[in-house]
């Protein structure tokens, strides 16, 4: 009888806690009816409005909701309603005529369909991306290893990258494109949530924290000509975008549970919901593994929590914080012929890595109405990274009674980014306009001496010090940047930009050295003391144009220059392996790119050729003289070539109205050369530009029946070099040819009702294979992927 009663209950609390309803009509100015839909912001809910232009959503928990009304060719219109239990309210929206859409709606499907990979929107947020080279990808419907971060299956339809696999564990994130260097993906604009995230985004641009793929909502790039809302890099733009909490109700739990090879394990749980205006969203994150190799354990925590407060329909204000720290064994490289024997073994057991890392944001969005939006970000980096071990030349066996070499690196960062997006007619269209400035403020102090002779991970100096160094790094840099969509058509659009910089990189210490005899004996340590300065101010100018012949074809064109500065503190690292030319200068150049996309839910496709001119090129060298490593600039290079992404549901080619399943093919191709065209160095001109394979094919095939998930991925690179001088092979290994490799990946997802599995083979074949010869940690030396190794995942959402 209690169990009747209080199922009965139960039942009329859902009736009650569901009963919320909200209708009404989508109409012109003129009172005529409108065709479109209306959706609950954040949410899955929506309704269409039919040729009445009647409308009508229920079903919804009680609370605070934005309802946004879209019309294709209307200007968006929306409101925020509150509803208590068993209410139903009535509103009607009026849209007004807009001759080009240009502000994006967040709808689940509106990027990408039914596929992981797509584009992103002209103007979206506070950002303007017409006529770029984008990509966005879903996390949500990507199937793959997102307990290691596996980057070759989350970037696997992002043409032409070139994608270094430095850990099994997935916790450090190098990508590179058209010949940029992938290491700690320094050469993109790193951002988390539309903020900095690198080390010092002007003055160290590496990325040591990575954001776990598991707490993402998707994944932004811009390359090439990235535009110049974000800086002046040659990589572009790339940004990770967090997840929210759920709308519909107050609080959310999820919870991941993942188990893989080599002592892989990580536990990924979060939090989230929607208190009246207040929405909210935390997630902590543990992962540990012990590595194939010797020597190669590593564990992470990563803690993120951030609050939304939706002050009114037209302004809201989001704080967060993130927290994340690391410790990693590193087993150091090899040699090419250790490697070509037993790629398992290590030479280096004293070699760690550590990293702490704090970041603040605040971000406030105001609109003053259908036609003026700002929106300002402020951020803080409070950070560390620390590195004890021996850099010699791996050739050479480690002395475990020699003291190691210790690096300590705090970074102390803040800035601020404010933009304005406008839109305002002109010549009877729509037009788009963004201005905006950044302030940014970054301080490196890196010291630099002799550590223990232990085998731990102690990160303290020794007292007595023959070659230590102390510096500061400070730079700043403001800037101020417009952009602007011009519509001198329905269909064809042209968008120039320009952006004023002033940069200003400091150094400023001490080192010691030590004064020897002929046979080498120590007769005394003296110091030397450095100050520099370098200030510089520039102007760089984009163009774009778009044509939108259809829904499925879009031709777009853009070039734009880009500039990237030296740091000091390259100068002042002590490395065994390499040494750097002080006489090193700044890198410009510019990127153009020309392609056709589009797409409906059968196909999407994304096609297009671009040059890439990189002048004074910083990279390493051999000396022809010494047989040293150094880094110069190397001189000047053309990069060019043939980037496409072409993706097929086969089962809607062959029976159109096929819902419950589907079988998507995609290949994505980039056939990329590259020449070194002037260089005061000789035997450089002529020369291939390192990290620049040929071939770079990703292949893949997806099919999903109802909750069930299977996806193949092949992945090709063919041989690379490793630095300018193309050599082939040499005893230290930092230097030589990457072969060609292949590697295959199987991964199976399937949910059922509150319950996820996820489960895959990556490396299905047992290939042997590296991506990197590193020339300072985690090497020096080959550095070599993982073998064949399995994964299994399980969560829950309540």
């Amino acid at each position: 009888m209690s169990r009747g009663i209080f199922i009965i209950g139960l039942l009329l609390w859902a009736s009650i806690s569901f009963a919320q309803e909200v209708s009404g009509k989508i109409t012109d100015i003129d009172g005529a009816p409108l065709e479109g839909f209306v959706l609950i912001e954040g949410t899955s809910y929506k309704a269409p409005s039919g040729r009445d232009g009647k409308y009508s959503l229920t079903g919804f928990n009680a609370g605070t909701y934005k309802l946004v009304a879209f019309v294709s060719g209307y200007q968006i219109t929306f409101i925020e309603l509150t509803f208590q239990s068993d209410q139903k309210l009535t509103y009607d929206f009026v849209l007004e005529d807009l001759n080009t859409q240009l502000e994006e709606v967040t709808i689940d499907e509106a990027h990408s369909g039914d596929t992981d990979m797509g584009w992103l929107q002209s103007v979206s947020g506070s950002a303007i991306y017409e006529s770029k080279k984008t990509e966005l990808i879903e996390i949500d419907k990507l199937i793959g290893n997102k307990a290691a971060n596996v980057g070759r299956q989350v970037y696997s339809r992002v043409p032409g990258l070139n994608i270094w696999e430095n850990d099994g564990a997935g916790i450090n994130l190098g990508i590179g494109g058209r010949g940029l260097n992938p290491n700690r993906t320094s050469n993109f604009n790193v951002r988390q949530n539309g903020y900095d995230i690198s080390a010092d985004a002007l003055g160290y641009p590496e990325s040591y924290y990575t954001p776990p793929i598991q707490a993402l909502q998707r994944i932004e790039l811009v390359r090439g000509a990235a535009g110049l809302q974000y800086g002046t890099q040659f990589g572009g733009m790339l940004n990770f975008q967090f997840k929210e909490g759920p709308k519909d109700k107050k609080i959310g739990v999820s919870s991941t549970q993942s188990l893989g090879s080599f002592g892989l394990f990580n536990s990924f749980n979060s939090v989230g919901g929607t208190v009246g205006k207040v929405n909210y969203y935390g997630f902590y994150q543990y992962k540990t593994s012990e590595g194939w190799r010797p020597n190669s354990d590593q564990s992470q925590h990563n803690l993120f929590g951030s609050v939304t407060y939706n002050i009114s329909p037209l302004l809201n204000v989001k704080i967060e914080h993130t927290h994340m720290s690391y410790l990693a064994h590193q087993p150091g490289g090899m040699t090419d012929d250790e490697f070509n024997s037993d790629p398992s073994i290590s030479k280096r057991e004293r070699n760690w890595f550590q990293v702490g890392w704090d970041l603040s944001a605040m971000e406030w969005n105001y609109r003053v109405n259908n036609s003026i939006k700002f929106n300002n970000r402020t951020f803080l980096l409070s950070a560390n990274r620390y590195a004890v071990g021996n850099l010699e030349n791996i050739n050479e066996d480690d002395d475990p009674s020699s003291e190691r070499n210790l690096l300590k690196d705090e970074y102390f960062n803040w800035g601020n980014e404010l933009r304005a997006i406008i839109h305002y007619p002109l010549l009877g269209k729509k037009s788009v306009m963004i201005i905006g400035n950044r302030l940014y403020f970054g301080k490196t102090d890196r010291r630099q001496g002799e550590g223990s002779t232990s085998s731990g991970a102690d990160f303290d100096f020794i007292e007595q010090q023959n070659n230590y160094s102390e510096y500061l790094f400070p730079s700043t840099n403001v800037s101020v940047f417009v952009e602007n969509v011009f519509n001198l058509t329905d269909k064809w659009s042209v968008t120039p930009g320009a952006r004023f910089e002033y940069i200003k990189t400091q150094a400023d210490g001490f080192y010691y050295y030590p004064v020897t005899d002929f046979a080498g004996n120590i007769l005394r340590v003296d110091r030397e003391d450095e100050s520099r300065d370098k200030s510089r101010h520039f102007m760089i100018f984009g163009l774009g144009t778009s044509y939108k012949a259809s829904d499925i074809l879009e031709i777009y064109a853009n070039i734009s220059q880009n500039y990237k500065a030296i740091n000091f503190n390259d100068i002042r690292v002590i490395n065994p392996s390499l040494t750097v030319d002080e006489n090193i200068s700044d890198e410009f150049g510019y990127n153009a790119d020309i392609g056709i996309r589009g797409g409906n839910k059968a196909i999407k496709y994304d096609i297009s050729v671009f040059y890439l001119r990189y002048n004074d090129r910083i990279g390493p060298m051999l000396s022809n003289r010494t047989g040293a490593r150094f880094r110069t600039n190397v001189g000047d290079a053309n990069i060019y070539g043939f980037e496409s992404y072409i993706e097929g549901d086969l089962l809607k080619w062959h029976k159109p109205g096929s819902e419950q399943q589907s079988l998507t093919a995609f290949v994505n191709l980039a056939l990329i050369k590259s020449e070194y065209v002037r260089s005061e160095r000789s035997g450089i001109v002529g020369n291939e530009v390192e990290l620049v394979p040929l071939t770079n094919l990703k292949t893949g095939l997806t099919y999903r029946y109802k909750s069930l998930g299977i996806s193949y991925l092949y992945t090709y690179l063919s041989e690379q070099y490793s630095d300018a001088s193309n050599a082939v092979e040499t005893i230290t290994a930092v230097e030589g040819l990457i072969p060609a490799y292949h590697v295959m990946d199987l991964s199976l997802d399937y949910t059922y009702r509150f319950m996820r599995l996820e489960t895959g083979i990556n490396n299905l074949t047992d290939e042997s294979y590296f991506t990197r010869r590193a020339a300072g940690y985690p090497g020096p030396g080959i550095i070599p992927a993982n073998p064949r190794n399995f994964y299994v995942s399980i969560g829950f959402n309540f």
